[in-house]
């Protein structure tokens, strides 16, 4: 067995979870530290045109990489529950039947992103002095689809047998090869936005090929060519799991692109100061991630091991884990907020004031509230761990209403300002479905199961 797979149905959860989310999170800060050298070798090296086009593409590249992360941890699901129960066996043709489902889907989402790049820009209004650039950024991340697609299944499979250091240190190299890139494709061969794209794509290949590498090194996942073999009911169960979440993130991703569409109303600064913020967004929830992660391989595990009650203890301790993560980070972004964001932006000082104004005000409205949103990372993943997708892709649902909602009905109450505060409201809609959803699941196990 690889020396970094672990076993989470045995030990206390709080250091199990907390010792498996170091690693995720550093994995974390190092995928946003090169998403960080993307917008400041854009904002400053190609002006705030760039970083707006950059900021126009956010939400239809996320409903992309969300469909593919939503699939990825689906399937990652099943093989964490096969692993923890010790079939190998399963978890073998779990892992194969997911590798081929994921490059016929990868084909498929490749075509349609190109068909509705251009088509969507346009119905969100995006404006006339960035469209070509945002248009031509996206085209080349669309194509880079089977890609993402490759390391986020890679990094599934070894977060699903316990392991995060492995992508972690995937990460790192990604990040340094991103960050030398970008300087070289964007500052060096002046290739603008497109060098930002393809600098990110090539780092995503070296990721996936590390996570590769040593995938193959785990003894009992040496595949054989039956493994690939999609099996009706193995596949409808894998969909099961995987589609729901992949619609969750699509329609928050769509309820993003409608506030993108509002906030594309407002003009060329206020988007770059809004994208400044939303370039900051996974730093905030670096830690969350890292817990839902560590959530979704934990439970999951232990529901095949059949440890009911290591599920609710676990759950207690990551609350009380996040909780506190969630209130360091915010003190940390409210203090230094203005320095971070400085290095976004540039332009004459009065567009640099303005640029500043928006992106803290509303730096510091998310910061406030990150508390809501550490509660949705780490509840989400534990219904999701115990097999039920369906619950969390409800709680998306509920997401995409308050956010829509908040962000045509706040602009007309309070002004611009208004659009800051949709964000906080979708985050309580989510949490408004998923904290009853978790005490339900888990007293339906509770009652089918004896507890250990």
């Amino acid at each position: 067995m690889a020396s970094h797979v672990k076993n989470m149905t045995e030990g206390k959860p709080a250091k199990l979870l907390l010792t498996f989310s170091l690693s995720l999170a550093a994995g974390n800060v190092f995928q946003q530290l090169y998403t960080v050298v993307d917008t400041m070798v854009v904002g400053q090296y190609l002006g705030v045109n760039a970083l707006a086009a950059v900021g126009a593409s956010d939400w239809l590249n996320w409903l992309m990489l969300g469909i593919i992360q939503g699939l990825t941890q689906g399937f990652g699901i099943k093989m964490a529950q096969e692993f923890g129960a010790g079939r190998e066996d399963e978890l073998r043709k779990s892992v194969g039947s997911a590798a081929a489902l994921s490059l016929l889907s990868a084909v498929v989402l490749v075509g349609l992103g190109q068909l509705a790049a251009r088509p969507v820009l346009m119905l969100l209004q995006t404006p006339a002095e960035i469209i070509d650039y945002t248009l031509l950024y996206l085209r080349i991340m669309f194509a880079g689809v089977p890609i993402m697609m490759l390391y986020n299944l890679l990094a599934c499979i070894l977060r699903s047998l316990g392991d995060s250091r492995t992508p972690l240190n995937a990460m790192v190299i990604a990040s340094l090869t991103n960050i030398v890139l970008d300087y070289l494709f964007v500052m060096g061969f002046e290739w603008g936005i497109a060098g930002a794209a393809a600098a990110t794509l090539i780092a995503q290949l070296v990721s996936g090929g590390f996570c590769f590498w040593h995938i193959r090194k785990i003894t009992f996942l040496k595949m054989v060519r039956s493994d690939f073999r999609l099996h009706r009911e193995r596949t409808v169960r894998l969909f099961v799991l995987g589609l729901p979440m992949a619609f969750q993130n699509g329609i928050i991703a769509i309820g993003g692109m409608i506030v993108q569409f509002v906030v594309n109303s407002y003009g060329v600064i206020f988007i770059a100061g809004f994208t400044a913020t939303n370039k900051l967004y996974g730093l905030l929830e670096i830690a969350g991630i890292s817990y839902g992660y560590a959530m979704v391989t934990y439970v999951g595990q232990n529901l095949g091991a059949g440890k009911i009650d290591r599920i609710r203890s676990g759950m207690r301790a990551a609350m009380g884990i996040a909780m506190g993560t969630s209130v360091i980070i915010a003190l940390i972004m409210l203090g230094l907020g203005k320095y971070i964001l400085g290095l976004f932006i540039s332009g004459t000082p009065d567009v640099v004031e303005q640029t500043m104004q928006i992106a803290y005000f509303y730096l510091a409205v998310m910061s406030f509230s990150l508390p809501v949103l550490y509660v949705i990372h780490v509840t989400r993943s534990a219904i999701q761990g115990m097999g039920n997708t369906v619950l969390p892709m409800l709680s998306g649902v509920a997401e995409f209403v308050m956010r829509t909602l908040s962000v045509i009905l706040l602009p007309m109450l309070f002004g611009e300002v208004g659009i800051f505060f949709a964000e906080t409201a979708a985050w309580v809609g989510a949490d408004a479905v998923l904290i009853p959803s978790y005490f339900i699941v888990v007293n339906k196990l509770m009652s089918i199961r004896r507890p250990e």
